[in-house]
């Protein structure tokens, strides 16, 4: 049946009884078991998806385009079709809604020659690996297209096939698969339930438009601006995604603020510090975003565990330090040039690196609590880090500076 051309196995398959006609049609290759039912009847085609397995059903109507689908769900009853689409409507963000339901599986003992038929008839382009399944079509193996077109004609899949390399399941969401890839480079992705069964392939495609996707997603939600928001929404839905976030970070800028207002005093009888404290914040600032940039990216693509924090703290901590020792040896001798003040210079010098190894330690530190506290890490992570780098830069500047006023 599966060599036989479709008209002849429909006309076959419409003269026996429905419960004879299904376990035939679970055992046919899904390219071409959608080919024959298209070709059944309308009543036979409801009576052999109601009484098929729902798994295997719902996998087979997923492969048809929407009309021809519509049709065959119409000669069903009203609950087993409403069960049955909803099973062809995968969750937003899951592998299904990305995948190509369309793909090419053969039983291993089909020879070379009948596959490369099968593919002739099909027509399909940008077919890569051949996929093997077993009877109840689990998943078994793969074959490269190029092996079987240089094959012996009468040679077997299965004498071909390696061991597929990876997988990825239905309901598995994008972060999952980008971990996948990363421990398995290949082109393209087959897809299985929770059966194991082959229900489609994730191209290298639509892995990619699905990466930028979310990448995009993740730095306009760093800011506070939301994820759905693109470059032409309209003002309303901007302010009602904007707005929370920007009253979050005006409390925010009081509590930086505050901390200035406690050195008022300090302030106001050595001037100087006012004209340096942005220096010091903006240097912290940058440091946090760095830090959390590179642990954003880390979590996104799975190359750091929750459990990895003490790794990556202590190595943003020593970077923090060692840039920051640096960087303040670079501004205590410009301050010292323009002030003259060995006092002034130091206290730069001191609460600079302090700052920057304050910054390094919360910028790898606010990403991965959010992701232990299972939130999206991305989530204004950038208004909660430039809220501790302020804070945390005028404390020590404007701290070291009253405990050394006395060199001042």
């Amino acid at each position: 049946m599966e060599v036989a051309p479709d008209s002849e196995v429909a006309e076959l398959l419409d003269r026996e009884p429905a419960p004879s006609v299904v376990p035939v049609l679970e055992r046919l290759s899904a390219d071409k078991a959608v080919e024959v039912i298209a070709r059944l009847g309308d009543k036979r085609t409801g009576e052999v998806l109601a009484l098929m397995d729902a798994h295997r059903a719902s996998s087979l109507l997923a492969r048809m385009d929407e009309e021809t689908r519509e049709a065959n769900l119409a000669a069903l009853d009203q609950s087993t079709a409403t069960d049955l689409r909803a099973m062809t409507q995968y969750p937003a963000g899951t592998v299904g809604t990305m995948m190509d339901p369309r793909v090419t599986a053969f039983r291993p003992d089909t020879t070379a020659g009948e596959a490369l038929g099968r593919l002739r008839t099909l027509g399909r382009k940008r077919i890569q690996d051949v996929f093997l399944v077993d009877d109840e079509g689990r998943l078994v193996g793969m074959v490269p297209l190029q092996d079987i077109a240089v094959a012996r004609a009468n040679e077997r899949l299965g004498e071909l096939a390696t061991p597929p390399v990876a997988s990825a399941q239905v309901t598995w969401r994008l972060e999952a698969v980008l971990e996948e890839l990363e421990h398995h480079r290949v082109t393209a992705l087959p897809v299985v339930d929770f059966d194991g069964r082959l229900v489609g392939l994730l191209r290298q495609g639509e892995l990619l438009k699905s990466a930028q996707v979310q990448a995009a997603a993740s730095l306009v939600s760093m800011v506070g601006a939301g994820k759905e928001e693109r470059a032409l929404s309209s003002p309303l839905f901007v302010v009602r995604k904007r707005l929370p976030w920007l009253q979050i970070n005006l409390l925010t800028a009081f509590l930086a603020a505050a901390v200035v207002g406690i050195f008022e005093s300090t302030i106001a009888q050595f001037t100087a510090l006012a004209v340096l404290l942005p220096v010091v914040a903006g240097q912290s600032g940058n440091t946090g975003a760095q830090a959390l940039a590179v642990t954003m990216r880390g979590l996104a693509l799975r190359e750091i565990r929750l459990k990895s924090w003490p790794r990556v703290v202590v190595k943003e901590i020593t970077a923090g330090f060692l840039n920051g020792l640096a960087v303040a040896t670079t501004t205590a001798a410009g301050v010292y040039l323009w002030s003259r003040s060995t006092g002034l210079a130091l206290v730069i010098f001191v609460s600079m690196v302090l700052s920057m190894v304050i910054a390094g330690f919360s910028g790898s530190m606010v990403p991965i609590v959010l992701s232990a506290l299972r939130q999206d890490p991305a989530q204004s992570s950038s208004i909660v880090l430039t809220t501790i780098t302020d804070v945390a830069g005028f404390l020590s500047f404007l701290g070291i500076a009253t405990l050394l006023s006395g060199m001042l």
